[in-house]
Parts: structure tokens; sequence; C-alpha cells
């Protein structure tokens, strides 16, 4: 038996394939490029291929994407990043007390007492420090974002930058290179006003102890890991899957949904060749006009999701010809 994770956020996709064991049997990384029921049709044709008779013993989604991914692939578990992210820390480390995770677009931190849940805080609007800025700023320095990072610790000395805005930022590194600081010390800089940004902000107020995990695609950043230890005078650990935790989270969510009501609402690989388009309408039930996405699968309708009270995201279809109106 096996136990699929989805994770659709606003710049990746990510797909995990547990084994009975929580042992990470496949995972894969795709962009999302603003169309989210794409990616994850791309990701089926790729499991299609390699496991098209694979038993899907149940099936999760997480992320700013998991409504309408829970919809498509017949989800059993649609949870938020914050659960996923803790319950797949906890499944590899039951000691973690702090996770700090920094994906494409956002930055969270999330803090567990006893293996529970006890505080958390997320970037609002600033996008500084995320992955996309990181990328952005390895492009313009002409440098492999994988080798980003060993340039930080290649720096003697670190710049001091401004990095409490992500255009600020970028200013004043402009600003020090035209000042003559090389790219080691100028990349350094970065990497210890980000963490601070980070600390000061999403951390702010947060009771941060160790054992430290640090997960999201930009934990890949050895020059992100050393800020923070040299920040935090703990060490900093990074898993071995830190850039798939939310969708193995909501893997092994859906096994222990599963297992209490007994089956599956998997939908199986065959959606990967699916005409699955969405639409949507506001809803006059009440003064609160809803914007219903609708989701249509070969003309079918096979979900709804967007409404407050339920309404139509409970809504059971009475034949399964109901069509394009």
């Amino acid at each position: 038996m096996y136990y699929l994770g989805v994770d659709v956020g606003s710049v990746s996709t990510d797909i995990v394939l547990l084994d009975e064991h929580m042992t990470v049997n496949e995972k894969i990384y795709l962009r999302t490029k603003g169309n989210p029921i794409k990616a994850v049709q791309d990701g089926f044709k790729i499991l299609k291929n390699k496991y098209d008779q694979l038993e899907i013993s149940a099936a999760g989604t997480t992320g700013s994407g998991r409504m309408i991914a829970s919809a498509i692939i017949g989800g059993d578990a649609v949870k938020n990043e914050i659960t996923a992210h803790a319950t797949a820390a906890l499944e590899f480390d039951e000691d973690v007390r702090t996770i700090i995770e920094i994906g494409g677009q956002d930055s969270k931190i999330i803090i567990l007492n006893n293996g529970i849940v006890s505080d958390f805080a997320m970037n609002t609007v600033c996008a500084a420090g995320t992955g996309s800025f990181l990328d952005r700023q390895a492009e313009r320095l002409d440098i492999p974002i994988e080798e980003f990072g060993d340039y930080a610790l290649k720096a003697k000395s670190s710049v001091r930058i401004a990095g409490r805005c992500a255009v600020f930022a970028e200013s004043d590194m402009i600003h020090k290179q035209q000042l003559g600081y090389n790219q080691p010390e100028i990349i350094r800089g970065l990497c210890d006003a980000l963490v601070r940004n980070y600390l000061n902000n999403i951390g702010k107020g947060k009771t941060i102890l160790p054992k430290i995990l640090f997960q999201g695609g930009v934990a890949a950043n050895k020059g992100m890991k050393a800020a923070f230890e040299n920040a935090l005078g703990f060490e900093i650990h990074v898993p071995e899957h830190y850039n798939m935790m939310g969708a193995i989270g909501a893997a092994i969510i859906a096994k222990k949904t599963v297992k209490k009501v007994g089956r599956t609402n998997f939908r199986g690989f065959e959606l990967a060749g699916s005409n699955i388009i969405s639409k949507s309408f506001e809803c006059e039930g009440c003064t609160n006009k809803c914007e219903v996405v609708k989701i249509y699968e070969n003309n079918a309708v096979i979900g709804y999701f967007g409404d407050r009270c339920g309404k139509w995201s409970n809504k059971l279809l009475q034949s399964s010809n109901d069509l394009l109106a």
C-alpha cells in the first residue's frame, strides 16, 4: 500500500509517494507556473508511466492550491501548510521544537510543545528571504542558485545589507557592489540580513528552542543555514527531504484519515489524460456572495470549493452526467 501527498504552492507543486513504513519512494518537483491543474496532471503522468498498477490507499493535499488539488485527485485529507509541515517533521524527528520553513513565496515558523503546535507565524506582504527572491539575486549576480550558499561560506567578513524589504535589499546590494565589495561578502551579508528580517518579523515574540529543523527549498542554501546558526547559537538540522515536507505531511495525514473512515476517495492516475478546467461563479444564497470555483473533468462536475457555508463544497452530485451549463 502506498500513500500520496500533493503540495501545491505558488511557485512549485511537490508530489510524494510513501510506503507503509512512511519511507519516501518517489518525489516529484514541478513548477506550478500559475496553473496548478496542469502541474498536478503533469505529475500524475510521470507517476502513471512508472506506477500504473500501484495501489494508492490514501491521498492528501496541502499548500495554497490544496482545495483545487483535492477536488481534482479525490483527496482524503486537505490540510494547511502548518499542520502538514509539523506532521512530517514529527514523523522523522519527535524531538523537534522549532520548524523554520522558507519556500518559494512564503516563510513560516512553527513552535511545538510535546509534539503539538503551540504557536506559529507566517510572512504577510514582503517576500524578502523567500526562494523566489534568492533566485532573482542569484540570477542578477550570474551565480547558479545551487552555488549561492557556497559563496556565502567563502566570505571572510559580512557586509551590512538592508534586509527588511526585497526592493531595499536589492538596491543596497547594488550599492555595495559599486563600493567594491566582492560577491562572497555581499552574499553572506544578504543571508545575514534575511535571517535578521525573519527573526525580527516572523520570529518576533517566539521562543525558539532546539531541536530546530530547517524546511522548504531555501534550506538547501548553506549560507542561510549558517546565518541562522550564527544568529540563534543553535545547530540547525536540515531533513533529508527538506523540500518535500509539506507533501509528506499531507500523505501521513491522509493515511490516518482513511484508517478512520475505511476507504479512500482517490480517483486514480488516469486523470492525467483528462480535460480538467475550472470556472467560478458568485453564489447568491446569502449576503456573503462567495466566489465559488467549480471543477469540471471532461465536462462532468467533480467538485466545488470557495464557499464559506459548505452549500457547494459539500454538495453531492446527483448524476455523473452533470454537464457544463
